[in-house]
């Protein structure tokens, strides 16, 4: 892995708190490290609960701080509401796992655990456009072959010849130890986030 010359501003445990109030704004927040949660009322919900998500991490100790989910429904119309033109669903699931090293053998087992869950809340059918599956992973370390795995995923799905949307795997990765930052290709936006946040915010703020 390369290593860059601009450093991270923050700590890891900061970078946590730091990107959870960022997503915030847009998502609603489940927290499974003890911290609280924000939820807006009234907010599709599928899959398991988080009393169930919880049960599983502890079993299969993932280090899973958060899932963040983000939910769109856009209309577009003729004069009133009756004459409905078209809608589109657009959504994202994104978990946030904070980890000391990862291993090629712990971010396979995250993945996997991403796509299955993530698979269970997607809402897909008519007026379903698009989800977004993103796993964001803040570790001190990460293994060469880690790095090399999460670069080249690719999981892509069409529902019924993409008439029902389809689905998007993401995976971004920022290891404290070198101040990298990488993504597969789909994770490209999602990792150009996290380098404004977590190179710049708090030189703003100084």
């Amino acid at each position: 892995m390369d290593r860059k010359t601009e450093k991270f501003s923050f700590s890891r445990s900061e970078a946590v708190e730091l990107l959870l109030e960022s997503y915030q704004s847009y998502f609603n927040i489940h927290r499974f490290d003890g911290g609280e949660s924000a939820i807006r009322e009234g907010s599709p919900m599928k899959g398991m609960t988080d009393e169930q998500v919880m049960e599983v991490v502890r079993i299969q100790q993932y280090p899973l701080i958060a899932r963040c989910d983000f939910f769109e429904h856009s209309q577009k119309y003729v004069l009133s509401k009756k004459a409905e033109l078209w809608s589109a669903d657009s959504e994202e699931f994104l978990y946030l796992f904070s980890v000391p090293r990862l291993t090629v053998d712990l971010f396979e087992r995250c993945k996997q655990y991403v796509y299955e869950d993530g698979m269970e809340r997607l809402n897909s059918g008519p007026g379903h456009m698009y989800t977004y599956l993103t796993a964001v992973f803040l570790c001190d370390s990460c293994d060469e072959d880690a790095y090399t795995s999460l670069k080249k995923t690719r999981i892509y799905k069409s529902f019924h010849f993409s008439l029902n949307g389809w689905m998007d795997y993401r995976n971004v990765v920022a290891a404290f130890d070198n101040s990298l930052i990488g993504s597969n290709y789909s994770g490209r936006s999602a990792a150009k986030f996290m380098k404004k946040i977590l190179y710049t915010k708090r030189k703003k703020e100084s």
